[in-house]
């Protein structure tokens, strides 16, 4: 091996070089450092901010109460070929089916959806989205309800499925 001297241009990089790699590497941990904070924070399950490291404003806790919103996704194709479920057999059933289970309220929206049937058939139709806003201390015992509701429309208009979504929500009427 050859020993570099002083004055070769290898020789006057390599401390260079490691300057700039130890600048590089104290400025990431620096920058890797100021955002730990900061994600720790979006993690929270409250709004407020959890360090008074940065200059930003604390952000206000949203209003309201802590709510489920729960959404339901009716198709009105029926996979035996039959003819579509009417806007009048929809809300028949809502009246006899939801609106007693949930007497609170509930908001129904009209729409257009696809999805693949269980042979494989993309199905184009015309559907509802039923909303329904409940406390989360009511999670527990509506649970059920929804179930039942969701497997009377399967069994009434022959659906293979009802979609459900869940989500949190903050409500303030």
């Amino acid at each position: 091996m050859t020993p570099i001297s002083d004055d070769s241009p290898r020789a006057s990089r390599g401390p260079r070089r490691s300057r700039l790699r130890l600048a590089a590497i104290t400025l990431s941990a620096a920058l890797l450092g100021a955002g730990a904070p900061t994600a720790y924070a979006a993690l929270t399950d409250d709004a407020r901010p959890t360090t008074t490291r940065t200059a930003a404003p604390p952000q206000k806790t949203a209003e309201g109460r802590p709510y489920i919103e729960t959404s339901l996704l009716f198709g009105t194709a029926r996979p035996n070929g039959g003819p579509p479920v009417t806007d009048k057999e929809f809300h028949a059933f809502v009246d006899a089916y939801v609106t007693p289970r949930f007497p609170a309220g509930l908001t129904v929206q009209d729409g257009y959806g696809q999805y693949r049937d269980s042979h494989g058939t993309i199905e184009r139709e015309r559907s509802y989205e039923l909303i329904l806003l409940y406390p989360t201390s009511q999670a527990r015992p509506n649970g059920p309800k929804i179930e039942q509701i969701r497997a009377a429309y399967m069994k009434r208009f022959g659906q293979e499925s009802v979609a459900r979504i869940d989500d949190s929500a903050r409500v303030d009427f």
